[in-house]
């Protein structure tokens, strides 16, 4: 045991383990439940140890692999340690490690991406199959053997639930003052569901600690490893431009009265353009504001630092390593201000609609009707995944797709004839943000759509070709509600797979 031991219940104490130890109860074949979200709170101690098992078999010519399920995405010590060895056969349901992806798209791994707040609901149902193993990532153990969670919800408890046997992670790199700032609600499976009685974001209405059954425990593994947090880059210029046109398009929507003054509650996804965003928002004239989203990023700790943002509910952190620090040095004063959830709570339709949300994503391409695609380049490589966009876009009161015009130095056309994949169908997009413009899509029929997005979104590059396939397509298409030229329609990307650019 560590010499500060976080495990304070006796039953458990009696299970400490080495990592190397703990693995003797993971089999080949057999299918594990991780904690995890976005890079935090996932295990690492017994992935690794896992991952050098395996290894160790095949130079032996054994085959080790197992089906691996998370909340989202993890990091090098879980993904990228499995992945790198081939000891992943199934993934679900969000991934976002090169190792990972790059197994998926050589075909060596099946990956079945799904909407983040319906893969617990699809576990509990019985469809995926028995959970042989679940691997949590925890702050401590108290002494009655309630669990303080890590730095995600994710789909812990579910996986907890549904385990046939649990390995623990106590990590005390975890700051001890995440104790608190959880809030566990488990929604009954149909036909016994009940409303999720959350009306503003702040509410609270489940219990900060995660619950297992102590005879299901076969080891506790104490481990004091950092959760791995990307960098942000700096916002450029694209980037800050997508963001002024959305603040003034916000803006906009308050001075008409369709919003209040402090908006609606702020969903955002990850990466660059949504940090800008939150970026853009601390100079914004909106005050009080609050956030009901996935993940905390660094925009919205600056905003909570600022006192621009009341509170923000996700279900986990997605911080650059600065600000993982930060907030690991500072987190008692944040645990007022923050709340983290269980991504079938944090990403529940029911909720999100309730509470009017705007969501902001980012996309791959969109086609000039308005159907996008967030997950597959080419129509057939899969980048990470649908993550919780799906979630959000289809019952947010407004659904924000945000991304650069063009993408390859200019060699890719984020605005395309025909998406060559669709995740949102044009009635889940309300709005399409490039630097170039804004398009609001609302009330408009295909043709007004395309008008607006080539004229507003395109890349001026690109806009002459746009413009002259759509008079095109009003010419011979078979009908005339989305015109289309069933010859030409993915031809850009045929031209980009074969010369390297789509243009012509």
């Amino acid at each position: 045991m560590l010499k500060d031991s976080r495990v304070a219940c006796e039953t458990m104490r009696s299970k400490v383990m080495t990592a190397e130890e703990a693995i003797a109860f993971i089999k080949p074949g057999t299918t594990i439940g991780a904690s995890g979200f976005t890079g935090s709170g996932y295990p690492k101690a017994v992935p690794l140890a896992l991952a050098a098992k395996i290894k160790e078999e095949a130079d032996s010519g054994r085959t080790f692999r197992v089906n691996l399920w998370t909340g989202a995405s993890t990091g090098p010590e879980l993904d990228g340690a499995l992945a790198e060895v081939n000891g992943i056969e199934f993934r679900m349901p969000y991934q976002s490690d090169t190792h990972m992806r790059d197994r998926i798209n050589r075909g060596e791994a099946h990956y079945f991406d799904y909407h983040l707040s319906h893969s617990t609901p699809l576990v509990k149902s019985g469809a995926m199959g028995p959970l042989h193993t679940a691997v949590i990532e925890v702050t401590a153990i108290k002494s009655d053997g309630r669990l303080v969670p890590s730095s995600s919800a994710g789909n812990n408890q579910a996986w907890l639930d549904a385990a046939e046997q649990v390995i623990l992670e106590v990590n005390s790199w975890q700051n001890a003052d995440l104790e608190g700032m959880h809030d566990f609600y488990t929604i009954a499976p149909p036909p016994n569901t009940q409303p999720i009685p959350i009306m503003k974001a702040d509410d609270r209405i489940g219990s900060p600690y995660m619950t297992v059954d102590p005879s299901k425990v076969v080891a506790v593994v104490e481990t004091h490893i950092p959760d791995r947090n990307a960098p942000f880059s700096d916002p450029g210029e694209v980037e800050m431009k997508i963001a002024a046109n959305l603040l003034d398009f916000l803006s906009h929507e308050v001075k008409m009265g369709r919003m209040p003054e402090n908006l609606f509650p702020l969903q955002s996804g990850v990466g660059n353009i949504a940090n800008a965003v939150l970026c853009g928002l601390m100079d914004s004239p909106f005050e009080n504001m609050t956030s009901y989203t996935e993940v905390i990023q660094d925009g919205m700790i600056n905003l909570l630092k600022a006192g621009k943002l009341r509170m923000a509910s996700a279900t986990a952190f997605s911080l650059s390593p600065d600000m993982a620090k930060y907030i690991n040095d500072h987190m008692h004063e944040f645990q007022d201000k923050m709340i983290l959830r269980p991504q079938d709570v944090s990403n529940n339709p029911e909720v999100i609609r309730r509470l009017g949300c705007i969501a902001m994503n980012s996309l791959i391409e969109t086609d000039i009707y308005g159907n996008v695609n967030s997950t597959h380049v080419m129509g057939s490589r899969v980048m990470n995944g649908i993550g919780g966009s799906g979630d959000f876009a289809r019952s947010a009161s407004i659904s924000v797709f945000m991304t650069p015009s063009t993408a390859k130095g200019g060699a890719i056309s984020a605005i395309v004839p025909q998406a060559c994949h669709v995740d949102h169908g044009s009635q889940d997009v309300r709005v399409i943000v490039t630097e170039q413009g804004l398009a609001d899509l609302r009330g408009l029929s295909p043709k007004q759509r395309a008008e607006t997005i080539i004229r507003n979104c395109a890349h001026p590059d690109y806009r002459p070709a746009l413009l002259d396939y759509y008079k095109r397509a009003r010419d011979v298409s078979v009908g005339q509600h989305t015109p289309v030229i069933l010859d030409e329609a993915l031809s850009w990307h045929s031209r980009f797979v074969k010369a390297g650019s789509m243009r012509a």
